[in-house]
């Protein structure tokens, strides 16, 4: 039988075959949009006294393994590594939230509470089986936020999911339990959104004690109409209602939770076009060109040449046999038929470049909200915001930068007293090895900012500083600043990169001063694990291991870290935590506090070693004494601080160092 042309009929089959997967494969990847600025690579770190990381780097070469890899501990104490309990097992562990002595996991199957009070021995208080995508979780008081996206989650919690297109059980937005008993979470409610909720950030106004805000960020496309009304997915210029270059703003009624209802869809994304992107990692190319050589199909989508899976190419060949009523295999016309079809299905599916400029993002992934200064973060696709929340239901942009060296703004973090924001890239999705030797340092990074009247200065990149292979899905991810005094240090997630901590005070040199890290589940191909986020949480620092389960360490005292301040950090106690809604820490006045900066001060040379001698032995001598006696000889003492300001190399620790003895001084 002779071969026919690739017919309109056999195009719109094959369109329909592979074409819808293929774009919720490649969103995660096309995701990764692109942008425009530059910087050096990270120089070392300006502290004179801080050692370096151990040498070779025991993260290379770690043995295999699921739940028996081998582990390199650098700085850290492993307290425990909890696998999942069996209805979670294979599923994805997603985002964190900790409420009291609780840390709740999310679960693409739903969520884990896990009792910690033990972080030695964290016991399961509780697997609630609810499947949505990513499960993105969020605690206030006594109500849980979980997030959903995906087209499988259903209202009711079955396991059976949606098949159907259009669907009155589908939940794709804001799930609301009461968790007033956390062992038996209540589902009271829900909120529908026309993107689902990929994630979310719970916000807090000050000046509002009847209500709680959320912040929904949907990646996913728009919903039809016809399974939520209102939903619109067309361009803004051509539809002002369009779901699209917007976030939901819910409000939500601490007294009838069930109320909750969005308020407000900000557009915080006018005026902006898509920046620059820097393409392929030069081993990424060199497989694709590869590929080419051995006959793959290749396409371009959005500017990236991607190879087609077999998986994908295999029924779109079979359409086109059996559009010329054949049923033997595909021909070498059938492939050259298809290649030929391809460039027209993708500008279907995905859009034709425009001559002029794209237009930039239309969703942030996350937003970071920091009360206490009034500013959140926007980690928005090709650029990352500052937004101003003094009004809570209209948040507006004051702020955008892009970087050409970054391809998806994922999260964003802030330093304690606001004047510096970190913005992660995850380039690749977090599915894909972004942290191997030949790739550029400066790609799949972290940008630090400095913040400076409400405009952001770019400093200095930070990636992880040892590489991993080509079995490891590794990027920057998801973390949070730990409360060190004085410094600025945060302990981040780099999925099967594991976790890295690292002081960013110095924002040109942020340096790496702890790690955890183990081998690849799999050293045959890329399978997901690793840390998709790690936080710091009285005390302790807890991760979300996406295959392996949870695991929970504790900081040790180092040439980078003193006692002091390891135990200045755990006076810090929070009722509850969500990473995308930063509280400011806030240390209680101890002599432990002070002698944190001592140390400080001992480390950065800011005074001369005599002194430090001498100021040990004065706070030694002030806590031993009692009522008047102390508070004279640290009253003394803060006027003597007062005067070594001047002649030192690290004034302002001098400074914190007054302020916290003056405070011991103050006590009755």
């Amino acid at each position: 039988m002779t071969n026919a042309p690739f017919s309109p009929t056999a195009r719109a089959a094959a369109s329909r075959i592979w074409l819808l997967p293929l774009a919720a494969g490649l969103l995660g990847l096309s995701g990764c949009s692109s942008y425009s600025s530059t910087s050096a690579t990270p120089a070392p770190t300006s502290d004179r006294n801080m050692a370096s990381a151990p040498s070779p780097d025991p993260r290379i070469g770690l043995r295999p393994g699921l739940f028996d890899a081998e582990e390199a501990v650098w700085n850290l104490r492993v307290l425990s590594s909890t696998p999942p309990p069996e209805a979670f097992v294979g599923v994805t562990n997603s985002d964190l939230a900790f409420t009291g002595h609780y840390a709740i996991q999310g679960n693409y199957n739903g969520l884990q509470v896990w009792d910690i009070s033990n972080p030695s021995l964290p016991s399961l208080a509780v697997g609630h089986v609810c499947p949505a995508s990513q499960s993105d979780v969020s605690v206030y008081r006594n109500l849980l936020f979980v997030s959903g996206e995906g087209l499988g989650g259903r209202l009711d919690c079955g396991t059976e999911g949606v098949e159907e297109t259009v669907s009155p059980h589908r939940l794709r937005g804001i799930r609301i339990f009461d968790i007033s008993d956390i062992r038996d979470p209540q589902y009271i409610g829900n909120v529908q959104t026309c993107r689902g909720s990929h994630t979310h950030t719970v916000l807090e106004d000050p000046n509002d004690a009847e209500n709680v805000y959320i912040y929904v960020s949907g990646s996913a496309p728009v919903r039809p109409a016809e399974e939520l009304p209102g939903c619109s997915g067309g361009p803004l210029d051509e539809d002002p209602n369009s779901a699209l270059f917007r976030i939901e703003v819910i409000r939500v009624p601490l007294a009838h939770p069930e109320q909750a209802a969005i308020v407000s869809s900000p557009r915080i994304f006018g005026d902006l076009v898509a920046p620059a992107t820097h393409g392929l990692a030069p081993e990424d190319l060199a497989a694709i060109e590869r590929a080419r050589a051995r006959g793959a199909f290749v396409v371009e989508i959005r500017g990236q040449p991607i190879v087609l899976r077999d998986r994908f190419v295999a029924p779109m060949l079979d359409s086109i046999v059996g559009a010329r009523g054949d049923t033997g295999a595909p021909t070498a016309a059938d492939s050259a038929a298809l290649r030929a079809a391809l460039p027209e299905m993708i500008a279907q599916r995905f859009g034709r470049r425009p001559d002029g400029p794209r237009p930039g993002p239309t969703q942030c992934h996350d937003i970071t909200v920091y009360p206490a200064i009034g500013l959140a973060g926007g980690a928005c696709g090709g650029y990352g915001f500052l937004l101003d929340i003094s009004d809570p239901v209209n948040p507006t942009r004051i702020g955008a930068v892009s970087d050409s060296n970054f391809a998806y703004w994922h999260s964003a973090t802030f330093n304690n007293d606001g004047s510096k924001i970190l913005f992660t890239d995850e380039w690749g999705g977090g599915g894909q090895p972004k942290c191997r030797a030949t790739d550029p340092v400066e790609w799949g990074a972290n940008a630090i900012f400095t913040i400076d009247n409400r405009r952001m200065r770019f400093r200095s990149y930070y990636k992880l500083p040892v590489p991993q292979t080509s079995q490891e899905n590794c990027v920057a991810h998801n973390g949070s600043l730990i409360p060190i005094p004085g410094r600025d240090v945060m302990v981040q997630g780099w999925y099967q990169g594991g976790i890295s901590i690292f002081d960013w005070t110095d924002a040109m040199n942020p340096v790496e001063i702890a790690f955890h890290d183990r081998g690849p589940v799999d050293s045959t191909r890329v399978r997901m694990a690793g840390s998709w986020s790690v936080y710091w949480y009285n005390g302790v620092i807890v991760s979300s291991e996406i295959a392996r389960g949870l695991d929970i360490f504790e900081l040790v005292p180092s040439a980078f870290l003193s006692q002091n301040e390891i135990d200045a950090a755990k006076s810090v106690r929070l009722d509850y935590m969500n990473a995308q809604g930063q509280q400011q820490f806030v240390w209680p006045t101890t002599f432990t506090l002070a002698r944190a900066y001592v140390d400080q001060l001992e480390r950065s040379n800011g005074l001369p070693a005599a002194r430090i001698t001498s100021l040990r032995q004065q706070l030694t001598g002030a806590e031993n004494a009692a009522g008047a006696t102390r508070r004279a000889a640290l009253r003394n003492l803060a006027t003597e601080l007062a005067g070594d300001a001047s002649a030192s190399g690290d004034a302002d620790k001098v400074w914190l160092l007054v302020g916290a003895v003056r405070k011991l001084a103050a006590v009755r």
